[in-house]
């Protein structure tokens, strides 16, 4: 069962691997990343930072999606962690067990503007909350979870 997907630039870091693991009783992340699975430092970086107890499973995006659809991962409480809203989207277009997508952390570039603090988006990132939106996912900003929920579509 998918308890959240989250983008976060970061991945695996305080706040993903302690706050939201505990708070939504995952016990498997699964950080789903075609960047990572070949980066043997960052993979280490990233197992260091797991929590005790929980599984961490690192993926590229293609085999994410089999994963989840086969049924592999049912009998987990799965908390997905994608870098980017491209990625967030490529996963919520073929994996239809993910109806909410958080977005607690995006990096401002060039051409980015700020939705919250911690969000920053191009214009084509925009239009695919608004797709995603359109489509019955719900999208919302929250760093931690204990920050108050804001839906995307408030603040697009």
């Amino acid at each position: 069962m998918i308890v959240l997907t989250r983008v976060d630039h970061r991945l695996l870091h305080g706040q993903v691997a302690m706050s939201w693991t505990s708070i939504l009783n995952a016990d498997c992340i699964l950080i789903a990343n075609d960047e990572l699975v070949s980066n043997e430092l960052k993979k280490t970086t990233m197992k260091l930072a797991k929590p005790n107890n929980v599984k961490l499973v690192i993926k590229s995006i293609e085999d994410s999606i089999k994963a989840i659809n086969s049924g592999v991962t049912d009998k987990y409480k799965l908390f997905i962690v994608v870098e980017s809203i491209k990625d967030a989207k490529r996963l919520v277009e073929q994996i239809p067990a993910i109806k909410q997508i958080n977005l607690g952390g995006t990096k401002a570039k060039d051409g980015t503007r700020a939705i919250s603090k911690a969000i920053n988006v191009l214009p084509e990132e925009e239009g695919m909350i608004k797709d995603m939106i359109k489509n019955g996912i719900e999208v919302e900003i929250r760093q931690l979870p204990t920050d108050k929920k804001m839906l995307a579509k408030k603040v697009l």
